[in-house]
């Protein structure tokens, strides 16, 4: 039977767990040392020296002596000098702020259910992913930003230098200039005047996120943007559905009632409408209806999803349904990744090479009649 939060809230004595403030934010991919690799090899190495026969003080031990880093290292000799004194595993990450309240929780599950070993690997797995998922559309991107960043420097500055020096040769030998050659000229000399603009616009757009990125009006309009875009938004939808998977398989391994996790599950991904979507299912299991009917009424889950749900519901299989999406939705975002790759890199390489052509024509049309001039 499922929990409710609040009644969780009033336990924090008992040997029961707080969810109420778990996953408040996803776990972070800067600004600590800790990173999400550093704690896939972390949790993958803890598991198989628990599985070895190890105690979790020995094994801690181990990999304290395993990091490179001066910092990891007394980080995890903190935590062992934690347990030595009479603390639980999950109370000694707690007070360190590398480590997230989703791990504490679930190491907690872990601890009170006897199923550390079990917790950590997938844990280990569940940061694996997150770390595939990351580099894989790293991987998308990277080539495509990378000829976008070359060539927008590239028109930078013929505008800037090379337009500017035609049309000082232009002036001089006062010859007639196509419209062409014309328009080009105009943007340079606007560039050269207000490119300044830009540089404010950018800042101000920067300031503009960074102060209201956690507002639902903007979570709710970048989702509806991104949405709108080709690939990107299907491809958006699937990562946000293959981490809810993810976690819903991490939780239920751990025993976790169904409940409880869709309410968790809903703190730790920040995606807006699924979010909305979990508060509704939420609302809906409540009531007394069953995971896939509430899915059923949000086009945010597939049918393909649905139904493989109401198969595990029916047959008490949600761990084993729950990983196999969680495969089936990391093998198409991989999928997806490579033909998002495969067709933004030759339409920027289309787009760019056709403005550089048209920058080159502008320019060489006068030259033609210049030399008719001179000649």
């Amino acid at each position: 039977m499922a929990f409710q939060l609040e009644n969780i809230k009033k336990e924090k004595k008992e040997k029961s767990f707080d969810i109420d403030g778990l996953l408040k934010k996803e776990i972070t991919l800067f600004g600590s040392s800790f990173s999400n690799k550093k704690k896939e090899g972390f949790y993958t190495e803890l598991s198989v020296l628990l599985e070895a026969g190890l105690t979790l003080k020995d094994a801690l031990v181990l990999l304290a002596q395993e990091q490179k880093k001066e910092e990891d290292q007394k980080m995890l000799s903190t935590i062992v000098d934690d347990l030595i004194v009479g603390k639980n595993f999950s109370e000694a990450i707690k007070v360190n702020k590398k480590f997230s309240e989703y791990e504490f929780h679930s190491l907690r599950i872990g601890e009170e259910t006897g199923t550390l070993q079990k917790i950590t690997k997938e844990l280990g797995i569940f940061f694996k992913r997150k770390n595939d998922q990351r580099r894989t559309i790293l991987n998308a991107l990277s080539y495509p930003i990378v000829v976008l960043f070359t060539a927008f420097l590239a028109i930078l500055f013929m505008l800037q230098f090379v337009v500017p020096m035609f049309a000082d040769i232009f002036a001089q030998n006062k010859v007639s200039l196509p419209w062409i050659t014309s328009v080009t000229l105009s943007a340079s000399h606007s560039f050269q005047q207000y490119y300044w603009l830009g540089i404010l616009f950018v800042i101000l757009f920067a300031a503009f996120v960074k102060m209201y990125q956690k507002k639902n009006w903007y979570r709710r309009m970048l989702a509806a943007f991104l949405s709108k875009i080709p690939f990107v938004g299907e491809f958006n939808r699937k990562v946000r559905i293959a981490q809810f998977t993810q976690a819903i398989t991490l939780l239920t391994s751990a025993k976790v009632p169904l409940l409880n996790g869709i309410q968790l599950t809903k703190k730790m991904i920040d995606f807006y409408p699924l979010q909305i979507a979990l508060e509704q299912v939420e609302k809906d299991i409540l009531k007394g209806k069953s995971l896939h009917e509430s899915l059923n009424q949000h086009t945010i889950f597939d049918a393909k999803m649905i139904s493989l749900i109401k198969v595990a519901e029916q047959t008490n299989q949600n761990e084993t349904i729950f990983q196999r999406l969680t495969d089936q939705y990391n093998q198409e975002i991989e999928y997806k990744s490579k033909m998002i790759s495969a067709t933004i890199e030759p339409l920027i390489i289309l787009i760019l090479g056709g403005i550089v052509a048209v920058i080159l024509i502008a320019m060489y049309l006068p030259m033609f009649k210049l030399s008719t001039v001179i000649g």
